[in-house]
C-alpha cells in the first residue's frame, strides 16, 4: 500500500466547535472555583474555633454528648444543677484569676506603625457590614454574590459560539445544581467540614464557628444561585428555540425539545413562587411548589439529555443527608400553650435539658384545628436549665409559665408573635381553650388566671438550627438590641451570659462585665410579653453585685408609638421611654468614656458633696424623647399632647438621645476589651445596626474599644 503521508491538519479557526468535549471541562473548571472559595473561608474560622476548643475543654464535661443531635430531655430532673446562694465564685474555672484587662495592655505596648496598619485593616473591613436599603443584602455579600455571578458568566460566555451552539449555558446551569442544593440544606456537609466544640448544654455542630455555616446565613447563595441558574437555563433555551424558528424546525414535538421547554417551565414556576412577596404572604404555597417542583424538574431535565445524572446525584445526595438528619432529630413532645394576650403566645415543652445554644430556633409543629401540616421557625427564648437564670426557683418569680422552676424540669420556652394565619390561629385556640378551662366569671383575678391558663397541646420539634455567630463571653461590653418578637433572640443570649458570669461563676473565663439590653415595642402592652423573664434574669444579674467581678446589666424598653402609659412591671435598672431610637446614637453612648474620665478636674471645694444616684430603681423610669420621625398612633393628637406634657423630660428636647444615655446606668470599664453587637429584628432594625457598626469601625473607636463583633438575626422569609 502506497504511503500518502501524514494527514492534513484542519487550521483551528475552519474547527467545527464540539460542545459535548468542550463544555464539560468549563463545568470542570467552575466545579473547582467555587468550592475553593469556599473551603478559604472554612478555613478563616479556624482560629476562632480553636480558641472555642481550649475554652470548652477546660471544662469537665466540655465533651460530654457530642455525637447526640436534636434536643435532648431528662424525665427524672438529674440534669438541673441548682446553684445555691453564696456558691457562687469569684474567680474563674479551677480557682483562676479572670483577667480581662490584659487586651488593653497588650494594645497600649504595640507600636505606633501596627495600630495604623490594625486601624486601617479594621475599618477595610468594616465596610462589608454596610447594608444598602431594599436589597437585604451587606456589602460582603453583595461581593460574594457578584464573584459568583461573575464566575458563571465568564464560564458561559469565554471560546463559546452561543448564537450557533447554546449549550454551554445549559452545561453551566447543570453544574450549579451542587452548590444551589449545599446552600439550602439545614442540615448541610458544610457543618462536618466546619471546625466545631460540642459542650453539654449544646447540640453537635453548635459552635460559633458552625453558626456562621448555618443555613440562615448561607440561603442568600441559595437563592442567588438559583437565580443564575434560571439565567443559564434561559439563555440556553432561548437561543435553542431561536434557532429552530429561523430553520424551520419544530420547538414541541421530539422528546429532547419537548422534555426541554419543560424543565425550562418548571423551572420558571421555582423562580416565581420564591419570590419575596409569595414567601411572605403565601409560604405555604411556596413551601409546597418547592416540594413538587424540584423532583419534576430532575426528571424532565433527565430525559432532556444524558449529560444531567452526574450533577444530579450530589443534590440528591445533600437531600438525603439533610433527611437523615432531621429525621434524627423529630421529636414529638406534649407542650403547654399560654396566651399571655392576643398577639402572643408562649409555648413551654418541659423537662428538654439540653441539645440547643443561644439564638438557636426550632420549626415547631402544633396539633391542633387541623394544622398538623404546618411547621413554623421560633426561636428558643431560654437558655438551658443548667444554665438559665428563668430555671432558679425564687420566691418573687412572676413568669407567666409556673413551670419554668425545676419542678417541672424547666424546658424549652417559645415565642409566637401573632403575624400571620398560622399564628393567630394558635392564639385563638389557645384563648378559646383556656377560656373552657378556667370557665372565668369576668372578675379581675379570674381574666388574671385565664392570661396565664395553660392549654395542653401535642407539639413536634425539628431542630435546632441557626445559632450566633460571636461568643458574648469573650467581650466585656455587650449590646443586645431587638425589634418586636425579635426579644426572643436576644433574650436568649442574655439568660445565657447572665447565667454563665453569675449563676457559673464565669467557669468557661467569661469577662463580660456590662451589658446593654434594648428592646423596641409598639406599645406598653407589648412589654408584657417577656416581662417576667426579664425580671428573673435582672434579679440574678443585681446577685453579683457584692462580688470582685460583677455584672452589670442595664435594661431599655423603647415604645415607638405615642400611646398612653400603662402600669410597667419593676424590672430591676430598667428604664422606659418613649421613643425611637437610633442604634448608632445608642452604640456610640456606649463606647464613649464618661464626661468625668475625658473633662479636666474640676476645682476641690470643702463644701462639695457628692450625691449618688441608685443604680437599681425599684419602679423603671418612662421619659417621653420626641423623635424627628415618630410612628402612626392609634391615639389622637390631643392624647399625644397631653403624653408630651406629661413626659417631657427638662433641658434641650430636640436633643433625640437626650434620656437615652445608657452609660449613666453602666460602670465605665475602659478600652481594650471588645464590644458584642447582637441585633434582632425586622430587616430595617438589623441594617441599621449594621450600618452603625460599619460607621463606628470607619471612625477608628473600633480598634479603640478592643474590636467590635457583629451578629445579626432578620425575623422574615
Amino acid at each position: 500500500m502506497a504511503d500518502t503521508g501524514t494527514p492534513p491538519v484542519i487550521p483551528d479557526e475552519f474547527k467545527q466547535y464540539n460542545s459535548y468535549v468542550e463544555d464539560p471541562k468549563w463545568q470542570l473548571k467552575f466545579s473547582a472555583i467555587w468550592p475553593s472559595v469556599l473551603v478559604f473561608f472554612v478555613l478563616l474560622t479556624v482560629p476562632s474555633t480553636i480558641r472555642t476548643i481550649r475554652r470548652r475543654s477546660q471544662m469537665s464535661s466540655g465533651w460530654k454528648g457530642w455525637w447526640r443531635l436534636g434536643v435532648q430531655e431528662d424525665l427524672d430532673g438529674y440534669a438541673y444543677q441548682q446553684v445555691h446562694e453564696g456558691a457562687i465564685s469569684e474567680k474563674g474555672w479551677r480557682g483562676k484569676e479572670v483577667t480581662t484587662r490584659g487586651r488593653a495592655s497588650q494594645m497600649e505596648r504595640r507600636s505606633g506603625a501596627i495600630r495604623r496598619v490594625e486601624a486601617f485593616l479594621s475599618a477595610l473591613g468594616s465596610v462589608v457590614y454596610w447594608s444598602p436599603p431594599g436589597l437585604g443584602l451587606n456589602a460582603g455579600q453583595l461581593v460574594l454574590i457578584t464573584g459568583y455571578f461573575v464566575t458563571v458568566l465568564l464560564c458561559m460566555i469565554l471560546q463559546a459560539p452561543l448564537i450557533s451552539n447554546s449549550n454551554r449555558p445549559g452545561f453551566i446551569a447543570l453544574a450549579q445544581l451542587p452548590p444551589l442544593f449545599l446552600f439550602a440544606s439545614k442540615n448541610s456537609p458544610l457543618l462536618l467540614l466546619s471546625p466545631f466544640s460540642p459542650s453539654p448544654s449544646s447540640s453537635l455542630f453548635a459552635s460559633p464557628s458552625a453558626a456562621a455555616f448555618a443555613y440562615t446565613k448561607l440561603n442568600y447563595l441559595h437563592r442567588w444561585s438559583a437565580r443564575t441558574l434560571f439565567l443559564g437555563a434561559t439563555l440556553h433555551g432561548s437561543l435553542w428555540i431561536r434557532n429552530h424558528l429561523e430553520y424551520g424546525l419544530p420547538i414541541l414535538g421530539e422528546q429532547k425539545e419537548t422534555s426541554g421547554v419543560a424543565a425550562l417551565g418548571v423551572l420558571g414556576v421555582l423562580i416565581l413562587a420564591s419570590t419575596r412577596p409569595v414567601r411572605r404572604w403565601g409560604y405555604q404555597v411556596f413551601l409546597g411548589i418547592h416540594t413538587l417542583a424540584f423532583p419534576a424538574f430532575f426528571i424532565t431535565i433527565c430525559y432532556h439529555t444524558i449529560y444531567a445524572a452526574p450533577w444530579i446525584f450530589p443534590p440528591l445526595a445533600f437531600f438525603g443527608f439533610d433527611l437523615l438528619l432531621r429525621a434524627m432529630k423529630y421529636r414529638v413532645k406534649n407542650a403547654l400553650l399560654v396566651p399571655v394576650d392576643n398577639q402572643m403566645t408562649l409555648i413551654h415543652i418541659p423537662h428538654c435539658t439540653s441539645g440547643w445554644t443561644p439564638g438557636q430556633h426550632v420549626r415547631l409543629r402544633v396539633f391542633f384545628s387541623g394544622r398538623i401540616f404546618e411547621s413554623h421557625p421560633l426561636t428558643i427564648l431560654s437558655a438551658t436549665p443548667d444554665v438559665s437564670c428563668l430555671a432558679v426557683p425564687s420566691p418573687a418569680t412572676t413568669s407567666p409559665i409556673p413551670a419554668l422552676t425545676n419542678e417541672r424540669g424547666g424546658g424549652i420556652i417559645l415565642g409566637a408573635r401573632v403575624m400571620g394565619d398560622w399564628t393567630r390561629a394558635l392564639n385563638a385556640y389557645a384563648t378559646s381553650t383556656a377560656s373552657l378551662l378556667s370557665s372565668p366569671s369576668g372578675s379581675a383575678d379570674e381574666c388574671e388566671k385565664l392570661r396565664t391558663a395553660e392549654v395542653p397541646a401535642l407539639v413536634m420539634l425539628d431542630g435546632p438550627y441557626g445559632g450566633c455567630t460571636l461568643d458574648l463571653g469573650a467581650y466585656e461590653s455587650v449590646l443586645l438590641f431587638a425589634g418586636g418578637s425579635g426579644a426572643t433572640f436576644t433574650l436568649s443570649l442574655l439568660d445565657d451570659i447572665v447565667g454563665r458570669c453569675v449563676r457559673k461563676g464565669r467557669e468557661g473565663g467569661e469577662k463580660t462585665r456590662r451589658v446593654e439590653f434594648a428592646w423596641c415595642v409598639r406599645s406598653f402592652g407589648s412589654i408584657d410579653w417577656f416581662s417576667p423573664f426579664l425580671m428573673d434574669i435582672a434579679t440574678v444579674a443585681a446577685t453579683s453585685a457584692g462580688s470582685s467581678m460583677p455584672l452589670d446589666l442595664h435594661i431599655s424598653i423603647y415604645v415607638t408609638c405615642l400611646c398612653k402609659p400603662e402600669a410597667i412591671p419593676p424590672i430591676p435598672n430598667c428604664d422606659v421611654t418613649i421613643v425611637r431610637p437610633s442604634v448608632y446614637e445608642v452604640l456610640k453612648d456606649l463606647v464613649t468614656p464618661p464626661a468625668s474620665l475625658t473633662a479636666p478636674p474640676a476645682p476641690r471645694t470643702p463644701q462639695a458633696s457628692v450625691t449618688e444616684k441608685p443604680r437599681t430603681p425599684a419602679v423603671p423610669e418612662i421619659q417621653y424623647v420626641p423623635s424627628s420621625s415618630p410612628a402612626p398612633s392609634s391615639e389622637d393628637d390631643e392624647e399625644d399632647e397631653d403624653l408630651k406634657q406629661q413626659h417631657q423630660p427638662a433641658g434641650d428636647i430636640e436633643n433625640p438621645t437626650l434620656g437615652l444615655s445608657a452609660s449613666g446606668k453602666l460602670p465605665w470599664v475602659g478600652f481594650g476589651g471588645g464590644l458584642a453587637v447582637c441585633a434582632s429584628g425586622p430587616e430595617s432594625l438589623t441594617r441599621e445596626a449594621a450600618n452603625a457598626v460599619a460607621r463606628l469601625q470607619l471612625g477608628g473607636q473600633g480598634l479603640k474599644i478592643g474590636g467590635v463583633g457583629l451578629h445579626t438575626e432578620v425575623y422574615s422569609v
